[in-house]
């Protein structure tokens, strides 16, 4: 591809007042606004200070804005340019946002969590968000270090995180999260807390746990729910919130000596090879030759505890080179590395221990959509804040979701930034005629043409014969 004019023939000027770059709002906004996003957040949001006035306007504003691609209070004054004006009221100034948020106190945030979690609800009522989720839905939890750089910043604090497969210790804010997805949908996020950068992550996980799973059944997941978790979250607390709550779960078993005493004793004849990575079938046995087998025991946790509880101990174990073998006898020689999950799934083993494998994937993609986005940084020195524009950034993927079910199933399932691309960032030139109406005029052949019309079709109903 060559541009077609020379660079002294090619002039631009900033003078179009009709012309707006991310139309893709229009349809996204009209969805927030008849799922009740506005009436929600002025229901249960009540701000003491000025600053908080009209929080419904504002709130509205930053999440059109993170839909936009914002990922700092600044870059919320993408909603104010050309014909913005004329398709949107009470677009507020960065300025005015980033006032509104400091001036929230840490109950207001738990009050706009509220207003998320009914918006989660009014979204799976009107839109495809999550099929299947009568039958079998996964609830996902895990916690983020998010980098900040100022150690003058509430709750800053250093704590650990992985880069490239290597725990180091960062300065941040820890971000607690819970995802709710099945095998046909992408994760929506059902509750979020925002902790201090030294806070370990299962702090407060039971008591977010049972809230999300209060959020998921409203929100439709009436059948099955596993909620899942890395070894953070084995704890006799998180394993009675799922419990009390009427949910499974699936939980990576720390590899204490009691662990390892229980692997230790599974018979050798127990263990069942899996398709793994480079994986061979022998056509001869009917079965898997591969470096990786699953087993399954019974084992009682926190014996120590009030509430010892009995499930199921399901262990994958790799093979690896035995790294102090004499040199050309490493074969002789096996070492496994042992993965323990502890669950009270009711699937057969191979189907439970994949299940839970599939846990890092649903919720890890959905904090790279996160940290790409409207999460990229958490700008204020005020904890209250940050923790108010992690909620809102929650709001804002769940809005995507929902719009992105309506436009086809490859955008259901698809990253963050491609649903801006595709979606969201669409320039359109704007024109007046009639009584009232207004027409988008938007680029010929685009290629998200269809998805993008789906959506806007389902939350604009065709005109009726008086109008």
């Amino acid at each position: 591809m060559r541009l077609s004019h020379a660079a002294g023939k090619t002039h631009v000027v900033f003078d179009d007042e009709r012309l707006i770059s991310c139309a893709g709002l229009v349809p996204v906004m009209r969805l927030a606004e008849r799922c009740g996003l506005p009436d929600l957040v002025s229901e249960h949001v009540r701000v003491a200070d000025r600053c908080g006035a009209n929080a419904a306007a504002k709130v509205s504003s930053i999440v059109a804005g993170m839909a936009a691609g914002a990922d700092s209070i600044d870059d919320l004054d993408v909603l104010r340019h050309g014909g913005m004006t004329k398709v949107f009221d009470q677009i507020r100034a960065p300025s005015t946002l980033g006032s509104f948020l400091r001036c929230l106190r840490w109950g207001n945030v738990r009050q706009l969590e509220k207003a998320g979690r009914e918006l989660l609800n009014g979204l799976a009522a009107h839109t495809p968000l999550l099929p299947g989720a009568g039958a079998l839905a996964f609830l996902d939890v895990d916690s983020m270090q998010r980098r900040v750089y100022s150690a003058r910043k509430q709750g800053a604090g250093f704590g650990h995180t992985k880069i490239q497969g290597k725990s180091v210790l960062i300065r941040g804010l820890n971000t607690l999260a819970a995802t709710l997805c099945t095998p046909l949908a992408a994760p929506v996020i059902t509750a979020t807390r925002l902790r201090g950068g030294t806070a370990s992550s299962a702090r407060g996980a039971d008591a977010l746990v049972a809230e999300a799973i209060g959020t998921s059944r409203r929100c439709g997941a009436t059948g099955l729910l596993v909620m899942r978790g890395d070894s953070a979250f084995y704890s006799a607390k998180v394993i009675a919130a799922c419990r009390r709550n009427g949910a499974r779960f699936s939980v990576t078993a720390k590899m204490d000596p009691k662990i390892k005493t229980a692997i230790a004793a599974i018979p050798a004849d127990a263990w069942t090879a899996i398709r793994y990575p480079n994986a061979i079938f022998d056509e001869e046995s009917g079965q898997w030759i591969s470096d990786a087998e699953v087993a399954e025991t019974t084992y009682t946790a926190f014996a120590s505890k009030k509430t010892p509880v009995t499930a199921r101990l399901i262990v994958r174990r790799v093979r690896r080179l035995n790294p102090t073998a004499p040199t050309g006898q490493d074969e002789l020689f096996k070492v496994w590395r042992y993965h323990a999950v502890f669950t009270d799934s009711p699937f057969e083993m191979l189907q439970a221990e994949t299940q839970h494998r599939d846990h890092t994937g649903a919720i890890e993609q959905t904090f790279a959509d996160l940290t790409d986005g409207p999460l990229a940084h958490l700008p204020s020195g005020d904890f209250a804040a940050n923790a108010a524009r992690l909620t809102c950034a929650a709001i804002t993927h769940n809005l995507l979701r929902a719009a992105d079910c309506l436009a086809s199933a490859l955008h259901a399932k698809a990253r963050g930034a491609t649903l801006r691309r595709h979606l969201i960032d669409l320039p359109a030139r704007l024109a007046r005629h009639g009584r009232g109406h207004l027409t988008l005029h938007l680029p010929e052949h685009w290629p998200w043409a269809p998805a993008w019309r789906a959506v806007f079709d389902t939350v604009h109903p065709p005109p009726t014969a008086a109008a």
